[in-house]
């Protein structure tokens, strides 16, 4: 739009006319000037928008990092402040120092045999000490063949054949033993190697090439192996008072499939469905009927299920509060983002020393800084009227801000519930990181061929999860499934 502005000879004549000539002109400049000034304050808002969405990188939203290309930072910025962790080893943590043994495999002596002075005979002379040093090695790999003959009698008596029996497993004149299974299934499922590099691995290693074939039948096989601990992970995950969720995208079949994770700090369960929403929460069979605390984002499905109660993920609102205070310079935001992480500090240094709940009048006080933050929102950020003309009509799009300050108000009980609940953590991040790792399985490989195959990587990955969750070595429990024996969880340490 183009501002007309009147020419010195119009001004000239409408003050030759009189007042309400002058009057007249300048009105219709004046309605030019508010025309104008309403649609550059509509370009200015939708440019502001364009600037908004192009600010969003993983760092301030719930984008995933690979969304951000090659706009990366050199250096990743952090939400957690200065000495919140310092750097090295963490109190409490384990060192892996290689220690002496007592009673080593074997010894091997090295004797003296002549003086190194003056090179006298000491074979005869009595050792007096010895001075030891020890070699931690792995020692040769390689297969074993064991024959398994079953003896063939016929009885004297009765003519009648007998026949020896073959121990539970050996079904086949030629087959391979648990071993084999075990690694090829630790190596696929744990540290997501290729079927065609763990053949390769293994040829080197034992020398001996396995079929890949045979490689992802045993991972079949496992699958069907771990079905009892995995039909007890999704029962106790059920009966859990906390439970964190969360869903992904994975690649199946060249096509967009979704993976959903529930889990705890000794349960994990992965469930891959086409669907992101009820319907696979359904199918994966822990949601329905749980009626502990669901902590996950603000994803409206995971709200269809009222029997339990919801905690927000925090990690994800300091995300979002730390763009709207970069992208809209709103203060409010980062007087929140403040308040979040004092309210949690305050929570950690309580539940260290024992406590189960903050003082009242503390909580209160939260409280009433919350909702003044809130107040100071809605205040920076009006609710545009009604539109009641053009072809949009009726209630207009909402900025950013004004979107969060809504949620943040609305689910105020789910965003402070780690406030109330030493057993509500403050953030999704244990979902999040059990996610990830599956994630990582699809980069390599970059998707599953078959939905089978993706729903049976998940069911062990699930096992394997719990398994280290629970202490419990993962090709050890790779192996005791193999054998008849799997892992058999517990929702709480004993």
């Amino acid at each position: 739009m183009n501002l007309r502005l009147p020419t010195r000879d119009e001004i000239h004549r409408a003050f030759l006319q009189g007042e309400e000539a002058v009057v007249e002109l300048f009105t219709e400049v004046g309605q030019q000037v508010e025309t104008l000034a309403r649609h550059v304050e509509t370009q200015a808002a939708a440019l502001k928008d364009v600037q908004a969405r192009l600010g969003k990188t993983s760092a301030n939203s719930s984008k995933p990092p690979s969304s951000d290309g090659y706009a990366k930072p050199k250096r990743t910025t952090s939400l957690r402040q200065p000495g919140q962790k310092p750097r090295g080893g963490q109190p409490g943590h384990e060192g892996d120092t290689l220690k002496r043994v007592a009673t080593p495999d074997q010894t091997e002596v090295h004797p003296v045999v002549a003086c190194h002075h003056c090179g006298a005979d000491l074979l005869d002379v009595a050792v007096t000490t010895h001075e030891e040093r020890q070699v931690f090695d792995i020692p040769a790999i390689r297969i074993e063949v064991t024959a398994h003959r079953a003896e063939v009698k016929t009885c004297p008596g009765c003519g009648l054949e007998n026949r020896g029996i073959f121990p539970v497993g050996v079904s086949g004149p030629v087959q391979y033993g648990l071993g084999v299974k075990t690694w090829a299934t630790y190596f696929q499922t744990q540290h997501f190697v290729p079927v065609e590099r763990t053949a390769q691995i293994l040829e080197d290693l034992v020398g001996h090439r396995v079929a890949e074939a045979t490689l992802m039948k045993a991972q079949r096989e496992c699958a069907v192996a771990i079905a009892p601990a995995t039909a007890a992970i999704k029962a106790q995950l059920r009966d859990a008072p906390v439970a964190h969720f969360d869903e992904s995208g994975l690649r199946v079949q060249g096509k967009l499939q979704w993976l959903h994770v529930a889990s705890t700090e000794r349960l994990t369960d992965y469930t891959v469905h086409a669907k992101r929403g009820p319907v696979a929460m359904d199918a994966a069979g822990i949601l329905p009927g749980f009626v502990g605390r669901a902590v996950h984002d603000h994803w409206k499905s995971y709200f269809t299920y009222t029997d339990g109660s919801h905690a927000l993920c925090n990690a994800h609102h300091l995300r979002e509060l730390k763009f709207i205070h970069e992208q809209y310079d709103q203060a409010w935001a980062e007087t929140l983002s403040t308040l979040l992480v004092e309210i949690k500090t305050a929570v950690d240094t309580a539940r260290a020393d024992g406590q189960t709940a903050l003082p009242a009048d503390t909580v209160v006080a939260f409280e009433q800084r919350y909702v003044a933050a809130l107040k100071a929102g809605y205040e920076r950020n009006p609710r545009p009227p009604p539109v009641t003309e053009g072809k949009k009509r009726g209630r207009p799009a909402q900025t950013p801000p004004l979107n969060l300050l809504d949620r943040l108000r609305d689910f105020r009980a789910e965003t402070l519930a780690f406030l109330h609940d030493f057993r509500v953590p403050f953030d999704n991040n244990l979902a999040e990181r059990d996610v990830r790792m599956v994630k990582v399985k699809q980069k390599v490989s970059g998707g599953f061929r078959t939905a089978e195959g993706a729903q049976g990587f998940a069911q062990i990955r699930g096992y394997l999860s719990t398994a280290r969750k629970q202490a419990v070595n993962g090709f050890t429990a790779i192996r005791d499934a193999f054998a008849g024996c799997p892992l058999i969880p517990t929702a709480t340490s004993t």
